[in-house]
């Protein structure tokens, strides 16, 4: 299965999610909001500067949970003006 690029509403949506769990991270080490979330801190990074525009449920679920963001703040985010992004197919 081949993955469709992103369009470039997904990768913006993707550097708002990312802008936005650095500023809840604040002042705390990266390593250990990522070693909360049970993730590698590359991944985290990678996520808050946008660099993975596209991660996965999961992993921003642990991420907001480990931040203490709740889902809905984090699909407000994600879509920017509050409609949704059209899925790619």
């Amino acid at each position: 299965m081949v993955r469709q690029p992103l369009t470039p509403e997904q990768i913006e949506a993707g550097r708002r999610l990312g802008a936005l769990l650095r500023r809840a991270r604040a002042e705390r080490d990266p390593a250990d909001v990522a070693h909360a979330a049970g993730i590698s801190p590359e991944t985290l990074r990678k996520i808050e500067t946008g660099r993975l525009p596209s991660p996965g449920f999961g992993t921003i679920v642990c991420i907001g949970e480990a931040l203490g963001l709740p889902v809905q703040e984090l699909a407000l985010a994600w879509r920017g003006d509050g409609q949704p992004l059209k899925a790619v197919s």
